[in-house]
This record gives structure tokens, C-alpha cells and sequence, in this order.
């Protein structure tokens, strides 16, 4: 290679690093980053930065319309399963106790333990709380006075396709770890306990009674 060629390679090289300089220089501080792609120099600018963020992360717009929701109906009373010779029908194990978090954690507890043992649970839930006021009479005058105000939890776990056979196995493991402070009683659900969960509205009754 000639040296009059090589001058001339030179003076190409440095005037190429001029321009990118001064390129560099007159960009603004956004643009001033650079980057190379082979030989060709891309400016960095992120223009969607400037766009607004409103609606990102909505996707209610792609799912088809939703019906809109009916009204509640009146809850209906479910057939009672009276139960056979062999197995007893829909059995309610009520726990009572002053104590909501000891209630709660038995029955629990229970719900846990008919799972485990394949017992069929049909539902299970609260009762509405009850709650007495304590009265206390004076040595001298017939004026009563609050003592003290009693707060009664009831939680229900009801069951269903229990084995004669099983039961008192059952019974007796429930009744072993039952906590104190707790009243346990099993009975066979009727039409009565249904009705109590319900709340009571004499004025509607009469309205309807005088209807029909």
C-alpha cells in the first residue's frame, strides 16, 4: 500500500470522528445516549414515554358480556333425608359456647375430622347470636341491676349417610376432645331447625296472612 493512500485512510478516520462528535454534542440531553449497530448509530429515544398510561392493565373490555344478576330468591328448604335401617339421615352436631374463637375452632375441628373419616358433610354454619342480660337483685329494695351481659355462639356442622355402626365410634372422639366451656348436642335435623336461621319478619307474616 502506497503512503499517499494510507494518508488519505487516515484522513477519512478522523474526519468520521469529528462528525460523531460533534453529533454527540449537539444532541439533546434526552438523545445524547448512542447506539452502535455495525456502522450505523441509532438515537436511543424512548418516545412512548411521553404517552399516557391510562386504560394499561384493563382486559374487562375482552371478556364476552356477563348477564346481568337476578335477584335472589327465597331460600328453599332441601328435602330431609330421613335415613334407612342401617344409616341415619341429615344429623346436626351443635356446638354452644360463650367463647366465639373456642366455638369456632371446635367446629372446625369437627368439619376436619367427618373429611378425614369420608362422612358426608351437607353444610356447615352459624347460628345467630344470642345474647342474655344478667340481673341482680339488692339486700334491701326490690330495684334489679345489671350484672352482667351473657353472649351465646352457636355453630352447626350437619351430616349426612352415618353408619349405625360408626356413629358411637364418632361420638365418642368428638366427645373426648371436646374443650370446656363448649355444650355439645346432636340431634336429627328437622323442619323447626331450618326456620330459626331465618330471620323472623312478623309484619310481612301478617301482611301475607290477611292476603290470602
Amino acid at each position: 500500500m502506497s503512503a499517499a493512500l494510507r494518508q488519505v485512510l487516515c484522513l477519512g478516520k478522523k474526519t468520521w470522528l469529528t462528525q460523531v462528535v460533534a453529533l454527540s454534542r449537539a444532541a439533546t440531553p434526552q438523545e445524547s445516549r448512542l447506539c452502535a449497530a455495525g456502522d450505523v448509530l441509532v438515537g436511543c429515544h424512548r418516545h412512548y414515554r411521553s404517552r399516557p398510561t391510562h386504560g394499561i392493565g384493563k382486559f374487562k373490555y375482552l371478556l364476552p358480556p356477563e348477564a346481568p344478576k337476578r335477584r335472589k330468591d327465597r331460600i328453599q328448604m332441601k328435602e330431609i333425608n330421613v335415613g334407612t335401617e342401617y344409616e341415619y339421615g341429615d344429623i346436626n352436631i351443635q356446638m354452644t359456647s360463650y367463647d366465639m374463637c373456642l366455638v369456632e375452632h371446635f367446629a372446625r375441628y369437627v368439619h376436619k375430622l367427618c373429611n378425614r373419616l369420608s362422612i358426608k358433610v351437607n353444610e356447615s354454619y352459624a347460628m345467630p347470636t344470642k345474647t342474655n342480660e344478667v340481673l341482680f337483685s339488692e339486700e334491701r329494695g326490690s330495684k334489679m341491676q345489671l350484672d352482667a351481659v351473657l353472649t351465646t355462639h352457636q355453630r352447626v356442622v350437619q351430616i349426612s349417610g352415618l353408619s349405625s355402626t360408626f356413629a358411637p365410634i364418632l361420638l365418642e372422639v368428638i366427645q373426648s376432645n371436646q374443650p370446656e366451656g363448649v355444650h355439645l348436642l346432636v340431634k336429627e335435623h328437622t323442619e323447626a331447625d331450618f326456620k330459626i336461621r331465618l330471620k323472623a319478619r312478623p309484619e310481612l307474616e301478617e301482611l301475607l296472612a290477611q292476603m290470602n
